[in-house]
């Protein structure tokens, strides 16, 4: 059998022994004898005949040729040379990549390959007949393995890496690892062999050629951040182990030297000049001064302290956390007239100190000079308060004591002294605006008030604005000047059968003066009820007396209630003393001597409503009074509404009514039978006064003759009249009865009001000018009569007289 001729692609690839192997499998020669070492207890089986013996070809990537690739021949032992076999290729590529002749077996690639994106190819031969298109062989595995050559270069994980190291670090002190990788074959010569080196940085820094690692090239002295803070180093790698002809990749790497605390700080200045006036208070800003520190962060904090000068009791300094200066502060009062000047040494250090750099000199020293300045000052206080003594009797005018101040500025101002009248709203106190005495104005008593708390001013005479206070804290010393009494109101009875010297009960006393060795009273009985007394008093000599029976027995039905004057001296001087009444009521007891029954007179002296109670009800009788009348006074100011709301008076007001009436048609607004038939509407409203109770029924009634007569003369009524006709008299009585009954009814509008009847009587020169008896005539009238009336008629004459023509 023939073979497939591969000696020429061998030869080009040199491949090595491994290409020939079979993964393991035993491999074959042409005439089929076993060439590997046998396998122990194995068969002996019989050789099948293979038509194919290779299983791998190998392609050089890259290929710069115009033509196909050739990669070799595949021959079956079916082709005799008759031309009636056909080679088939599949697989990966088959048909784009790789192509093969189908009647010769040669196999190409069709275009340039590379290794890094595809290592090998996979394909599929069979040969089958042309014309039957029968396979004649079975279908058989082989691959392609694309051959590497150096044709990547190393690629670094990174651009640009960032690293840094601490300044004055040791030579060798390790600062970053770079890293770069080539896309060959490693297992295949040199091509991803990578070697690295430095092209930039020398001579700070040096690289490991196999692992990247990039240190100091150079001692602590010459690694100084602040010399040169950052860095730049290029690192280049090469492949094919750093040989000519290697590819070469290269990145930047940005290094910086961090901060250590390796410089001390140092003043600005070594002497500073600051002035500062005499009235500043505590923690008044003087100045500032600065240190400077060529590190940075952490390392560049400091504090400031003042270690020696006449100062340091006068001022301190802190430091700026923000600015890091130094401030100075004033840390007690000042007096220019006293010391006009001071002088501190000031010190500055590092606060966070680094032992590995720092020495002896890491401390600097500097002189600061302050200078106080004159300011005009108010009065000074000798002291910063007062405190006075005064019995409580001293007598208005007495002195109590005495404050001085004084202007501390060299001038040396009067001052004038007063008190601060908020303080003493009693005006109790008053002071000598010359000499600083402090004495009374009124009396005191110790027992309303122990102590007096008042603010003495003291303001310079040249300038009233400079003016100071100072507390002044005065305590009244007591006398003995109020008499003792009972401790309390004391409920006692005796019963009715009882023994002479028996104990009813125990009475003690208080005082409102405080002696100064403690209290001492003294009990006894009232020299005006010695003689006839029915109980006496025994004192205990412990501030305590005890009421004791003079009799065997009580009756509460012959005397029911004794009153028992005690005495209650004190033992301070002047000696003063009370009498104190203690009522002791006669009682029903039992055996035991416990109360039972007591006379209703005896119940009836008992303390009634306490005088918190009564002034309580006083108060609620005197609220409800004044509520009472203030709703009466509000009733009273209450007024009606005017019938004309107006602020002027009634008489400059003209009321107008435009309504005109229907005539005689008109019925709803009047009954004109009324008017016409006079005596039906008398009988009608004499009928009504009937009725009616709450008014005079009638004018005849209301006045008599001789008043009638007297109101027809005033106006008030009018006279009858005989020669008048019968309506106009009809009209007149109408008129006159209505006015009556307005007068006389008490329903009647108020006499604000004004009720006008109007009647021309038949006298009168014009006559009627009622509409009732005017001419139903539309005719022209003639009004020159008007003229004639007199001058109360002339303005109605111009009027009506005037021809049509003169208004046209």
């Amino acid at each position: 059998m023939r073979t497939i001729s591969l000696g020429v692609v061998w030869l080009c690839l040199g491949l090595s022994l491994d290409a020939l192997s079979l993964n393991g499998r035993r491999r074959e020669t042409v005439d089929g004898e076993k060439t590997g070492p046998a396998i122990r207890g194995e068969k002996l089986l019989k050789r099948v005949r293979r038509g194919w013996m290779w299983n791998q070809f190998f392609l050089q990537e890259e290929y710069t040729g115009s033509d196909y690739q050739y990669i070799g021949k595949l021959q079956s032992d079916q082709d005799n040379g008759s031309g009636l076999v056909k080679y088939v290729l599949s697989g990966e590529g088959a048909g784009t990549l790789f192509v093969l002749d189908e009647n010769n077996g040669d196999l190409h690639a069709t275009r340039r390959l590379d290794r890094e994106e595809k290592a090998f190819y996979i394909l599929k031969a069979t040969v089958v007949n042309k014309q039957t298109g029968q396979k004649l062989e079975p279908e058989t595995e082989f691959t392609v393995k694309l051959h590497d050559i150096n044709d990547n270069e190393p690629q670094f994980s990174r651009e640009v890496y960032t690293g840094s190291v601490p300044e004055r670090s040791d030579f060798g002190t390790s600062v970053i690892q770079v890293t770069a990788t080539d896309a060959d074959d490693s297992m295949y010569g040199n091509s991803a062999k990578l070697v690295y080196s430095i092209s930039q940085g020398h001579p700070y820094f040096s690289v490991d050629p196999n692992t990247g690692v990039i240190r100091t090239a150079l001692g602590p002295d010459d690694m100084d951040r602040e010399q040169r803070e950052h860095y730049q180093v290029v690192i280049e790698a090469k492949d094919m182990a750093g040989h000519r002809g290697g590819l070469t990749g290269s990145t930047t790497i940005n290094i910086t030297l961090t901060d250590v605390n390796d410089n001390a700080p140092r003043f600005t200045q070594s002497i500073y000049q600051f002035r500062v006036p005499e009235s500043s208070v505590f923690g008044t800003p003087v100045g500032r001064i600065l240190a400077t520190d060529r590190d940075i962060g952490r390392n560049a904090e400091m504090y400031f302290t003042i270690v020696s000068g006449d100062g340091m009791d006068m001022f301190d300094i802190s430091t700026d956390k923000d600015t890091q200066e130094g401030v100075i502060t004033v840390s007690k009062p000042l007096d220019f007239e006293k010391k006009p000047s001071y002088t501190v040494e000031i010190q500055v250090q590092n606060t966070h100190v680094d032992p590995r750099f720092m020495s002896a000199g890491s401390k600097d020293m500097a002189t600061v000079r302050i200078a106080v300045d004159d300011v005009d000052e108010p009065p000074l206080f000798d002291k910063t308060s007062y405190l006075m003594e005064v019995k409580e009797d001293a007598a208005v005018g007495v002195a109590v004591g005495s404050v001085s101040a004084m202007d501390p500025d060299a001038a040396r101002s009067m001052v004038k002294y007063s008190i601060d009248r908020r303080t003493d709203m009693d005006r109790l106190f008053n002071v000598h605006p010359g000499n600083g005495s402090v004495f009374l104005l009124r009396s005191l008593d110790r027992e309303e008030t122990a102590w007096h708390n008042i603010s003495v001013i003291a303001t310079e005479f040249n300038n009233p604005r400079q003016s100071s206070h100072v507390p002044v804290y005065i305590r009244l010393l007591d006398i003995n000047d109020n008499a003792p009494t009972f401790a309390t109101t004391y409920e006692t009875y005796v019963c009715e059968r009882t023994k002479a010297g028996q104990r009813i009960q125990t009475v003690s006393a208080v005082d409102a003066d405080e002696p100064s060795m403690g209290h001492k009273f003294f009990f006894s009985l009232a020299s005006e009820g010695t003689h006839r007394s029915n109980f006496t008093v025994r004192d205990n000599g412990d501030n305590t007396a005890g009421i004791l029976t003079r009799r065997a027995s009580y009756s509460r039905l012959h005397q029911s209630i004794y009153l028992v004057p005690v005495v209650i001296t004190d033992g301070d001087y002047p000696m003063q003393s009370s009498t104190g009444t203690l009522t002791v009521r006669v009682c029903t007891c039992d055996r035991e001597g416990n109360m039972e029954l007591c006379n209703a007179e005896a119940l009836s002296s008992s303390p009634g409503l306490s005088t918190g109670a009564l002034i309580a009800i006083l108060l609620c009788a005197i609220i409800l009074l004044m509520i009472v009348v203030l709703f009466t006074a509000l009733k009273r100011q209450r007024k009606k509404e005017p019938l004309i709301i107006s602020k002027e008076d009634v008489r400059d007001n003209v009321v107008s009514y435009n309504d005109e009436g229907g005539g005689e048609e008109d019925t709803q607004a009047f009954d004109i039978g009324a008017l016409r038939h006079p005596d039906a509407a008398a009988a009608v409203l004499e009928e009504s006064a009937k009725q009616r109770r709450d008014i005079i029924p009638s004018d005849t009634l209301l006045y008599p003759p001789r008043r009638r007569l007297h109101l027809a003369a005033s106006g008030l009524v009018m006279p009858p009249v005989s020669v008048v006709s019968r309506d106009n008299g009809d009209v007149r009585e109408f008129i006159n009865q209505r006015v009556l009954e307005n007068d006389c009814n008490p329903t009647a509008p108020p006499y604000e009001s004004l009720a006008t009847y109007a009647y021309e009587g038949a006298g009168s020169v014009a006559e009627s000018l009622s509409s009732l008896g005017s001419a139903s005539s539309e005719a022209e009238q003639d009004y020159h009569y008007l003229s004639d009336w007199g001058p109360r008629f002339r303005k109605l004459a111009d009027l009506y007289g005037a021809e049509d023509g003169d208004f046209s």
